[in-house]
């Protein structure tokens, strides 16, 4: 029974015998509608109209009955020294009043029930306020969401005895598994490393991207070392009064060091660990004395070498110094996105023990998600069980997989949508020039497919395939600019109108080509230098400015090559849009009938002007990849590929 129940059991008990002991004190107390005192009993004794007495055990009444049969009920003040026949003497009743034996007076035994109501009846008002207090200190002492527990610490501890999640569970970052591995092995064989005079590090900071895993790689950890595991997110440390956050810090690290060796796992420890110095309390602000704590814990008089701390955050840059120094945080593991293996085997992790069809290939899977993380491929797994029951299959399938992916990259198809058919014509040629652009420039990506079916927050979408590179050269970026044109110039060349439907590829086209210019170096008149020094505030961890480290002459002189830029790749866009008009005109019209087209319709629309019927189809190795063919034109767009830049699917 746990304590809950009990105090509830224990509170129904004691009202249960309050409200007994109430009703037999006022059925026992209550008072008769008729009574006789004692002058009148004797009266009607020498009479001789009384036949019996009956004296209560309690000795506190007196029931009376008549030679009529009739009874009645008197009051009687007897003490336990005095009885009835020395009480009627008092009123001159001798010996010889009683006529022929009557009344008999017979004194009942003494009830223990009603003595021990009786006695409840006195003390059960101590006893209840006895009890409710006793009720209010336990609740307070024992439970963490009470008011006078603030200093406790709320870090939920597990023995590891009953694992859950091991490292066969993680995927995806065998480097950092190596790290952690470390960690265990001395908790398991501290011995082996102490022969060598080998100190292990005290903290080991994961750092990462939101869903790479840094939260299952402690669970792991926790499964695998078989030592109490202590894990607290970094918010529950800090409260609105000053020096509950430091309070609690100080009872982790002593129950750590009862349960010694364990581990300390601080979850998104940045809510804690922010730069001291920023915030508007100055050196009094709770979260800098709640990280002050936690540095002297972890680095001061008295520490324990046996309590390991592990945290984790993504925003390492904002963290205090003295937090990362050598002798607290000594190692900083580094969980990355994973690359095309990382994500094959992530896939095998999470499809165990799903019925799985036999035209699943989890290779076209790992090649069809760049990008992705951990948490992302969980998703689109559970979404491709989600359809498969929903579609009342067997098992799940290839096709379920690769809409899946869709739903996760881009978002459900909004075929409700209504959208008037003049518009729906100037997105598909919007999408169309997209489409045709990229593919007549080798140095642009493969596309995968390009669909006026309104998904999120675009109208139409033009979907490249993306890869795994992360070094993007001049021409890449060049050719992702003009693709990015594409649809604004196709609306111009066919309404000789433009619409707000490009405002999404303005934006990125403009970022795209300062970036280039500032942070890249690959302007040619400016040089290989960064301008402009972007300036955060370490209290809120974002970029609120950037900040001028060049003259105003050189500031004209990046408006000038970032204009350059645009405009060579929209003279780019409308020469290939131009060039290949009766193509334009094929692909918007067959998006306008079919809505969607896959790479493999594509290519064969653009080589052979006609689409692939069903029959003509084959499995592709890659899902919708595209092998761009041959530009059909010597132009000076058309230059060799190099690295590709992996881009955000371009909306209308």
């Amino acid at each position: 029974m746990n304590s809950n129940k009990l105090t509830r059991w224990f509170v129904s008990l004691l009202i249960g015998v309050a409200i007994l002991a109430i009703v037999w004190s006022y059925s026992t107390s209550a008072t008769p509608t008729s009574q006789i005192s004692v002058s009148q009993l004797a009266q009607q004794i020498k009479e001789n109209q009384v036949a019996e007495i009956v004296v209560d055990g309690d000795g506190r009444s007196v029931t009376i009955t008549y030679a009529s049969d009739e009874t009645q009920p008197a009051t009687a003040q007897i003490s336990s020294v005095t009885s009835l026949e020395e009480l009627l003497t008092s009123y001159g009743i001798n010996q010889e009043d009683y006529q022929d034996g009557r009344p008999t007076i017979t004194y009942d035994p003494p009830s223990s029930w009603g003595s021990w109501l009786n006695v409840i009846g006195i003390f059960l008002p101590a006893v209840l306020i006895i009890g409710f207090i006793f009720l209010v200190f336990r609740q307070a002492q024992g439970n963490n969401n009470q008011a006078l527990s603030f200093g406790k610490s709320r870090a939920r501890m597990f023995t590891g005895d009953h694992p859950t999640v091991t490292f066969a569970d993680v995927a995806g970052a065998e480097e950092a598994k190596e790290e952690l591995e470390e960690v265990v092995e001395f908790l398991k064989e501290p011995e082996k490393f102490v022969s060598f005079g080998a100190r292990i590090p005290k903290g080991v900071l994961m750092v990462g991207s939101p869903g790479t895993g840094k939260t299952l790689l402690a669970k792991a950890i926790s499964g695998e070392a078989g030592v109490p595991f202590f894990s607290i997110a970094g918010s529950e440390f800090v409260e609105m009064f000053v020096g509950v956050g430091a309070s609690r810090v100080r009872d982790l690290f002593e129950q750590a060091k009862h349960n010694s060796p364990c581990i300390i796992f601080i979850d998104e420890i940045d809510a804690v660990g922010r730069q001291r110095g920023a915030g508007l309390g100055g050196s009094h602000d709770e979260r800098e004395q709640t990280l002050n704590q936690i540095l002297v814990e972890m680095d001061g008089f008295g520490t324990d070498t046996h309590v390991i701390i592990l945290a984790a955050t993504n925003r390492p840059d904002i963290l205090d110094p003295a937090l990362m120094r050598p002798g607290r945080f000594d190692r900083r593991v580094v969980i990355d996105k994973p690359d095309y293996k990382g994500r094959e085997a992530i896939f095998k992790v999470h499809l165990r023990g799903k019925p799985i069809a036999s035209d699943v290939n989890i290779d076209v899977l790992a090649r069809a998600t760049p990008g992705f993380v951990g948490a992302d491929i969980e998703n689109t797994v559970n979404e491709a069980a989600l359809l498969a029951a929903r579609r009342n299959c067997k098992s799940i399938g290839m096709a379920e997989f690769h809409e899946a992916v869709e739903r996760v990259q881009l978002g459900p198809e909004r075929k409700s949508r209504v959208i008037t058919p003049e518009e729906r014509e100037i997105i598909a040629y919007h999408e169309a020039g997209h489409a045709l652009v990229s593919h007549y420039l080798p140095a642009a990506l493969p596309l995968r497919k390009v669909t006026i079916v309104p998904r999120g927050m675009g109208l139409g979408l033009t979907w490249y395939m993306e890869d795994d590179t992360i070094l993007p050269n001049k021409t890449h970026l060049q050719a992702q600019i003009a693709s990015l044109l594409g649809g604004r110039v196709a609306e111009e060349i066919v309404f000789g109108e433009i619409t707000s439907g490009a405002s999404n590829d303005l934006q990125r086209v403009t970022k795209l080509a300062r970036t280039m210019v500032t942070q890249l170096g690959m302007s040619e008149e400016l040089g290989p230098r960064v301008y402009g020094q972007k300036q955060e505030m370490v209290f809120l961890g974002r970029e609120i400015s950037e900040q001028r480290d060049y003259s105003d002459a050189i500031a004209e002189k990046i408006d000038a090559e970032v204009r350059q830029i645009i405009d060579e790749q929209y003279q780019k866009a409308t020469s290939i849009l131009t060039t290949y008009r009766d193509k334009l005109n094929m692909i918007a019209l067959e998006l306008l009938e079919r809505e969607t087209l896959e790479a493999d319709e594509f290519l064969v629309l653009i080589e052979e002007g006609r689409i692939v019927s069903s029959s003509d189809k084959t499995p592709p190795t890659t899902p919708q990849t595209a092998l761009k063919s041959e530009p059909k034109s010597d132009t000076d767009w058309q230059k060799p590929p190099s690295l590709d830049l992996p881009p955000s699917p371009t909306p209308a």
